[in-house]
């Protein structure tokens, strides 16, 4: 089971996530798990088939499923140390799932292989200066890299420079995020608060940040006059971003913000999941280097 790091809506290619899931109850897990392999036997697959779900209140939702290999595949095979693809060829071809086992090797344990991998997309933003860098329903990805490690945060962090973004170790964050969205921020924000980032925000936001503890300074939007957010970032003022919006007036407004940070290499996170989980990551970062190992020591 591969756990998105962002919530769904954005495309499955385009975002990140972990194997072994690292956020989801083991009761959710037993239920996705219940849920696939009736499926599977009532499609009557023989080989690979691909889910995918959504939850929401404890709920489980079924998005669509795919009797075939999906792009995940060798992200998968990778991380657990099994050519998956070859596997479901041969049992497609007629043999037994023992047998295919037998001459390949058991699965590992899917919930505690004893190391978690985070795949990461990679996105062309740079080369197309007039494209938005928002996610949503369409694929815009062109390329995936994966993190390698022992824990969730370092694998995050690993699979983030891999793509390209250099997380910062301390430095100052911006935060602009819808009102439903305050609360759910509000833990990132303090965890990298307590690292000892400073914090900038807009208005709204910096409001609720103060009443919740943290010590936030006010900076203006672009549309309300110099200096504002944008000044910041081309300054090199500003190491992240977190920034949720919401309507397409807000979207629009928001659009020159996303540019600046893409033009001058600032990390930008625009989902709750996705700042709780660069925290962890820069967290890790801080209190102790990243260790290089090669996969055979993973399966050993």
């Amino acid at each position: 089971i591969l756990e998105h790091i962002e919530e769904a809506g954005i495309h499955s290619g385009d975002s990140a996530c972990s194997l072994p899931v690292h956020s989801l109850p083991s009761e959710l897990v037993d239920e996705l798990e219940r849920q696939t392999a009736a499926l599977a036997r009532a499609l009557n697959v023989g080989g690979l088939m691909n889910v995918q779900y959504a939850i929401k209140d404890g709920t489980v939702y079924v998005l669509e499923v795919n009797p075939r290999a999906s792009r995940t595949v060798p992200f998968v095979a990778k991380t657990i140390g099994r050519p998956i693809a070859k596997i479901a060829a041969r049992i497609m071809a007629g043999e037994k799932l023992e047998d295919a086992f037998a001459h390949y090797g058991a699965m590992p344990d899917p919930r505690n292989p004893g190391h978690i991998a985070v795949k990461e997309a990679v996105f062309p933003f740079a080369r197309f200066p007039g494209v938005d860098i928002l996610l949503g329903p369409e694929m815009r990805s062109t390329g995936e890299v994966m993190g390698l490690d022992r824990d969730f945060a370092l694998a995050f962090a690993k699979s983030q420079l891999g793509a390209g973004v250099d997380l910062p170790r301390s430095g100052t964050l911006f935060v602009s995020v819808r009102d439903e969205d305050k609360k759910g921020i509000l833990p990132a924000v303090k965890r990298l608060a307590g690292l000892g980032f400073k914090v900038l925000a807009t208005s709204g936001t910096a409001r609720f940040l103060a009443e919740n503890g943290v010590d936030a300074q006010k900076i203006n939007k672009v549309l309300e006059g110099r200096p504002h957010i944008e000044d910041a970032i081309r300054n090199r003022q500003v190491q992240i971003v977190f920034n949720t919006t919401d309507g397409q007036k807000a979207v629009s407004d928001s659009k020159s913000l996303r540019r600046a940070t893409l033009m001058q290499k600032v990390p930008y996170y625009t989902t709750l999941s996705g700042a709780a989980a660069v925290a962890e990551a820069i967290a890790a970062l801080k209190a102790g280097s990243l260790e290089v190992r090669p996969l055979q020591e993973y399966f050993a």
